[in-house]
């Protein structure tokens, strides 16, 4: 991609933007799954930049909001997310993405962040 890798320099569409309810801060869960198998994989949080960036550039960009910043997975672990489907919920506040997932997609190095505790 010859374009900017800062998310910061990605809007939305004002015809995607206008369907999105964004919370207090911004930000919308984006939940990840399997391109073909749809296994959970994790959930994450998105801005309209982390979204605007996702779509434009097909690779899983988020907003971490402990670190106050964006990441695109895979930059730093190379575990790497190919996003090959984005869809918004009836509501337009829940982002659901498939990805083609290299790697463990969970910051553990799990191939999912619902592996550790199952309580039923």
């Amino acid at each position: 991609m010859t374009a900017s890798e800062n998310p910061l320099d990605y809007d939305l569409d004002p015809a995607i933007a206008a369907r999105m309810k964004f919370n207090d801060q911004g930000l919308v869960p984006a939940v990840v799954q399997a391109d073909g198998t749809g296994e959970v994989l994790m959930m994450a949080w998105m801005d309209h930049h982390a979204l605007a960036y996702t779509l434009a550039s097909k690779r899983g960009t988020y907003y971490s909001r402990s670190r106050d910043e964006y990441w695109i997975k895979g930059l730093t672990s190379g575990h790497t997310q190919e996003v090959t489907g984005v869809r918004l919920d009836c509501d337009g506040d829940t982002v659901l993405l498939t990805v083609k997932q290299v790697g463990g997609a969970c910051h553990t190095g799990d191939r999912t962040c619902f592996d550790a505790d199952q309580l039923l």
